[in-house]
This record gives structure tokens, sequence and C-alpha cells, in this order.
């Protein structure tokens, strides 16, 4: 697995799973949970060391129990978790406090490689207090490395401008129905990585039809050219599957490099 340096010089993968239907009924985001974490187990049994979950996904003990059942030592992990953007979670810096620690104790680890805020704090008094609790078990040593989700330019030069510890990923919807291009641009400007959830997501028949035709020069899929056109730009990705040969082939991207021509056939989708 290929890596990125964060700002502060933590290594990240450059592919991931997301977790949001693992666990729950019929692999529905709003199912009820059952305890079935058999897709991320064999996630991990593919390779993936990148586990992206979040508070709101209602499943962070169920994906920590998994990391440590695996048998694989938890420094091979990189595990990521996110606040939500409501009051009783970062309503008071005693909140925010109790909240880091509930994470830590579901996903059964002594630290987090990466702490998000998982949607937009518009009140920039909760923002600042959130982000100082953050910054503190960063000092401590309970949090690697902190950022942001689904934030904005605007929203973003806000943090930096009092971010004692700056951002160091913002984690967006990057895909054919929406690149997101001047925020990523933005961001490799200022030393933030960019991490595409959702990234073969919104892709229309005809795109695949367009990209199946670029793969083809490459004895790849569609989804595996889409994730390579990502990580060869330099941003993150975390697909997420249910079935065991599609997480083997979203990770099959690092034997094959994308011509320049076909780089803009898939920024022109």
């Amino acid at each position: 697995m290929e890596t990125i340096t964060l700002a502060n010089g933590l290594e990240m993968p450059l592919v991931g799973t997301g977790t949001n239907t693992y666990g729950k009924e019929g692999n529905q985001y709003n199912g009820e949970l059952n305890e079935d974490f058999s897709a991320l187990e064999n996630a991990i049994q593919a390779g993936y060391r990148l586990i992206d979950t979040a508070i709101s996904y209602r499943n962070e003990a169920g994906v920590g129990k998994t990391i440590a059942d695996s048998g694989i030592p938890r420094d091979d992990f990189f595990i990521t978790t996110k606040i939500p953007a409501d009051d009783t979670y970062i309503g008071t810096k005693e909140a925010v406090e109790q909240t880091i620690t509930n994470s830590l104790e579901n996903l059964e680890t002594d630290y987090i490689d990466l702490y998000l805020i998982h949607h937009p704090i518009e009140d920039e008094a909760k923002l600042k207090h959130t982000w100082e609790v953050l910054e503190s078990f960063v000092d401590n040593g309970k949090i690697k490395s902190i950022g942001v989700s689904n934030f904005d330019i605007d929203l973003l030069k806000t943090v930096q401008q009092f971010a004692r510890i700056q951002p160091t990923v913002n984690q967006i919807q990057s895909n054919p129905h929406t690149w997101n291009n001047e925020v990523i641009e933005y961001m490799q400007q200022h030393d933030i990585v960019a991490e595409a959830w959702g990234p073969l997501s919104r892709v229309t028949d005809e795109q695949i039809a367009k990209l199946d035709k670029i793969a083809e020069n490459y004895g790849k899929n569609w989804a595996q050219v889409l994730l390579r056109y990502q990580i060869q730009r330099g941003v993150v990705v975390i697909p997420k599957s249910h079935n065991n040969e599609r997480q083997s082939s979203n990770l099959e991207l690092f034997d094959f490099e994308l011509s320049d021509e076909h780089v803009i056939l898939i920024e022109s989708l």
C-alpha cells in the first residue's frame, strides 16, 4: 500500500475502506445494528488498513472490536473517526472531551490516527472550542492528527486563522458528479490532504461506459480507473463494498499509471 505524508509527518494510506453500512441490517446506513462485521473482516483480510468510521454511523464499537480481534498489530492500522456537529457532542468543551474519550473506548485503542469534525460547525465559538479540545488530545498523544470533513474554502480559512495545530485532512465528496476541484486545489496549496468519500458514487451509465473504454487500455475496470485518477492526483480514497471481489479489486491500483490523455478525459466526465 502506498501512502501520502500528512503535514505532521504521519503516513496515511492512499486507499481505505468506509464503514457506514457495516454491522447493519440490510447493509443500510439507517439499518438496525446487527453486529455483523464480516464485510470489515474481509476488507482487513484483503489488505485494508485505513479504516474510516464516525460516531454518527453508530458502529464505532463494532469497528473497534473487529480491528482488535483481527490479530493484526494496532500500529498497522490507520483509524479515522468523526465528531458530529451537534450540541450533544460539541456544545461545550466538556462535551467534546467526553465524546473523544468515548471514541477511544469504543474503538478499543489508546490513540486515534485521525479525528475529524464531521460536518461544518457554523458557530465560530463552538468550532473554536471543539478544535481546541482536539488539539489538547493531540498534545497528550491520544490523537495523532486532526482535520475536518465537508468544509468549504471559507470555513477552512476560519479554522486556519485560529488553529494552533493546522488541519491535516479535509474529507469531502469527490466523484464525477462533484469533483470539488476548487477546494482540492486550495487544500493542496495549504498542505491539507484531500480525502474523497463516495469516490465511486453518483456515476452515470454513460460515464461508466467512457471509463470502461479507458480501462481497456490497462486491463482494469472502470472503478479502478476512477480510483487511480484520484490517488494519482494525491487524493486519498475510501471506497466501500460488501463484496469480497470488489474490495480486493479496489486495492489493485498501484500497478498502472494513467496517461495524461486519459487523465484529461476523466476530468471532463
